[in-house]
């Protein structure tokens, strides 16, 4: 069962339909819902601004930051729709992921349990915490 991480802490799944990888796409390259891998081609992701709803990154590891670059790239590129990081995000990482660009956050129960709701929501004053705003002041 996954666990969903916002700024307002731990949430159920609200995503009731189907993920599509992206060399699954129909044609029209429209989707409800697209899965990318950590090595993902930045010239892939244009064919998803306007026509995904929803773009799920997979993060095999924690040391892999490479999602993090695409979601920056995705928003970049005018993406608005919502996009969540999947798998090894700690804790820690969530200000960085929340920067990047993602919405939230989707971790397995183990993890959840090794890094409870408190710690999230530690991270998430991430606005707050950006060293832009401390060089402004």
């Amino acid at each position: 069962m996954a666990v969903i991480v916002t700024d307002q802490g731990f949430g159920p799944e609200t995503f009731d339909g189907v993920f599509t990888a992206l060399d699954a796409l129909p044609p029209s390259g429209e989707a409800h819902a697209v899965d990318l891998a950590p090595d993902t081609k930045t010239q892939a992701l244009a064919a998803l601004i306007g026509a995904v709803g929803l773009i799920r990154i997979d993060f095999p590891s924690f040391a892999d930051g490479r999602g993090f670059s695409i979601a920056r790239a995705l928003r970049r590129m005018g993406y608005t729709g919502r996009l969540r990081a999947k798998g090894h995000v700690l804790a820690d990482q969530y200000a960085m992921a929340r920067r990047s660009g993602f919405d939230e956050v989707e971790i397995d129960e183990s993890l959840a349990a090794r890094q409870p709701e408190d710690q999230w929501l530690a991270r998430a004053d991430w606005q707050e915490h950006d060293y832009r705003s401390r060089l402004a002041s």
